[in-house]
């Protein structure tokens, strides 16, 4: 697909476009901009967006710097596109000397005041600075007079140390665009690795060799591409996709190998194999694999003579889990070069974590093996090698011909279950001694199931009491476990608990298997509802599926041009046992049904059943697949539109008179 995309992308090159947008030129006509129909809601047009990258030679260092330049202009609409007017700028360093510097900050706001457009400037006092942490610095500007109606932009220039990774353009957010380009000079010495990405047709229109001139009296090449997208709609947030960046038109780069006069030509990774070989020699990665002083100490308290490899693997893995503390960083290389240093820590990131697990397995003798991961907030990995798409790395190994993937980060992580974020479906297992590695599929192990249990009377006051059973299986009981945790005491856990339940008190709640992470998680409690009958004369409404209904489609929109990416399957079970008084009869009962999508890849099904004074009814949600694709939407939204509307029907009894 992504072959066919770049394909099409390139296929639509349209001859150069001349734009010339000078600082500070607004046209009384920008201020009668509207929006079209399909963005009337939007709270700002971004008039224009024009970026160029280049390179220059830096008078300190004497090595290439590149250069990045953005000139940005939008119309304000109304009071929620206020915000625009706040703009923060990142800026990186590193421990080094190396940095990103704000050479050049312009910015106004323009308002059209009796024929005139009135100009005010950016205050010295409304710039600020921000040291985000060790790595990041944040510049932040503020504009003045921002009204409904007023015309900003911003001009600023950034150099950056940083040339491995060049700083990328997007095309679409999530304000509708009339007009964006980006420009990329690249010199002939350089080779960059072109990520492009998205579901909106971008223009290719420059691709031509250039003189440049690095340093005075040489001159040599640069490759000039301009891409550019014009008419651009708003983007709009879907329910179950990986990360909304997935799906944003945007180009980035990578850079694959240098060729200078008179050196080597050096490539960095230009190849998988160059790529592992880099990571197996990085003091953060394979060569912190490889420190077994910690793990020799260790491991026979660890062990205790166990010689069965997967009580062996669990063992270990319960070991990393029950100390080592994860920070909530997702990474691919650790902080520390040892894995001692981590244990004394008793704390840290995902790579110190789960490389300090296969440091242990591979000192027990385990072919243990790193795998890289794009998390889904991160994004899709494009496949082919290229280092910077990666920000995380979990465990692999192979049992009896069975495929185990391991991560460590939370200690409520069953054997063979990864977190939510590492759920992308694919990940690069890498072999770091032979310099091998390939991409391997990993669809879940575990499903999301939930079972909900009421059994009920029903009183003559319309007072429903009884007892409510929930079980919770895979990743919903890793949910409930972690949601458990995290409340300071049970009683502030069954607060939230019942936030969203009108009606319900409960007494007696009791969970089991909290920290038998294999077993069934079950949460028992005895309660009474109220306020979840109606009655209206002699006849009485009343909803089977209380709090666990569906009530409104999680697909809104007429059609979706991305895939549909649940992450692992779901399937949600909902049983009641309803007595009712001697003196009520079942007035109407809604019809049970089934619905399924094509091949069986998703199911809902409902039931009603009534025997003397005892009513049964039945919910079943099952969705099959992790992904489904855009041509599946519409099936999958008419399933979801099943579910709203059958779950909302009501009971009717009739009192006898």
């Amino acid at each position: 697909m992504l072959c066919i995309w770049i394909t099409n992308l390139y296929a639509q090159t349209k001859p150069t476009i001349k734009k010339d947008y000078k600082f500070g030129k607004v046209l009384p006509s920008e201020f009668e901009i509207k929006p079209n129909s399909q963005d009337s809601s939007a709270s700002a047009i971004k008039l224009f967006d024009i970026g160029n990258c280049y390179f220059e030679i830096s008078s300190t260092s004497g090595s290439f710097v590149y250069v990045y330049e953005r000139h940005v202009r939008y119309k304000i609409l109304n009071k929620n596109g206020y915000d625009l007017a706040n703009f923060k700028i990142e800026l990186y360093k590193n421990s080094n000397s190396s940095k990103e510097d704000l050479n050049f900050m312009d910015a106004a706001t323009y308002n059209f005041i009796d024929g005139k457009v009135a100009i005010s400037k950016l205050n010295k006092d409304a710039k600020f600075s921000e040291e985000f942490n060790k790595n990041y610095i944040f510049k932040k500007f503020a504009l003045p007079n921002v009204k409904e109606g007023s015309i900003i932009e911003f001009k600023y220039k950034i150099k950056s140390d940083f040339i491995f990774t060049l700083r990328g353009w997007r095309f679409q957010t999530d304000i509708p665009t009339l007009y964006s380009e980006y420009n990329v000079n690249i010199p002939e010495y350089l080779n960059y690795k072109m990520d492009v990405a998205g579901y909106f047709a971008v223009n290719h229109t420059i691709h031509r060799s250039e003189g440049a001139s690095y340093v005075p009296g040489i001159s040599s090449n640069a490759m000039h591409d301009q891409y550019t997208a014009e008419n651009v709609p708003a983007l709009k947030d879907e329910a179950f996709i990986t990360t909304i960046d997935d799906y944003i038109p945007k180009i980035s780069f990578e850079l694959q190998s240098t060729s200078f006069p008179n050196q080597l030509h050096q490539d960095y990774t230009g190849t998988w194999p160059k790529i592992i070989s880099s990571l197996a020699s990085d003091e953060n990665f394979g060569l912190f694999i490889n420190k077994n002083s910690y793990a020799k100490s260790v491991l026979p308290g660890i062990l205790k003579g166990e010689k069965d490899t997967l009580k062996v693997i669990k063992l270990i893995y319960g070991y990393v889990k029950s100390n080592l503390k994860w920070d909530k960083e997702y990474s691919k290389y650790t902080t520390a070069v040892n894995p001692k240093t981590i244990f004394e820590k008793k704390t840290g990131s995902s790579a110190d974590i789960n490389l300090s697990l296969i440091s242990l397995l591979k000192e027990a003798k385990i072919m243990a093996y790193p795998a890289l991961v794009s998390t889904r907030s991160n994004g899709t990995h494009p496949g082919y090698p290229i280092i910077s798409k990666f920000d995380n790395v979990i465990a692999v190994t192979s049992i009896a011909g069975k495929t185990y993937f391991i991560d460590a980060t939370n200690n409520d992580l069953q054997f063979g279950m990864v977190d939510y974020e590492n759920l992308s479906h694919q990940v690069f297992y890498m072999d770091l001694k032979n310099s091998a590695g390939q991409w391997i599929d990993m669809e879940p192990e575990f499903a999301q199931e939930r079972i909900f249990s009421y059994n009920l009377v029903l009183d003559k006051g319309n007072k429903l009491r009884g007892q409510i059973n929930e079980y919770s299986k895979g990743y919903a009981a890793f949910e409930r476990r972690n949601r458990y945790r995290k409340t300071n005491n049970e009683a502030e856990f069954l607060k939230n608990y019942k936030k969203d339940k009108v009606g319900l008190e409960l007494s007696n709640y009791k969970i089991e298997n909290l920290d038998l992470l294999d077993e069934i998680l079950t949460e028992s409690m005895n309660v009474v509802i109220e306020d979840n009958v109606e009655e209206a004369g002699n006849l009485v409404y009343f909803n089977p599926l209380l709090y666990e209904k569906t009530k409104e489609n999680i697909f809104k929109h007429e059609e979706r041009k991305f895939p549909v990416d649940f992450a692992h399957p779901i399937k949600e079970t909902y049983r009641i046992v309803l007595n009712f008084p001697e003196d009520y009869e079942v007035e109407k009962l809604p019809k049970s049904a089934a619905y399924k999508l094509p091949d069986g890849n998703g199911t809902f099904t409902i039931s009603y059943v009534s025997e003397g004074k005892v009513l049964m009814v039945k919910s079943t949600i099952a969705i099959n697949k992790t992904l489904y694709a855009p041509e599946e939407y519409f099936d999958l939204k008419e399933l979801f539109k099943a579910v709203v509307d059958k779950q909302a029907e009501q009971i009717v009894f009739k009192k006898k008179s």
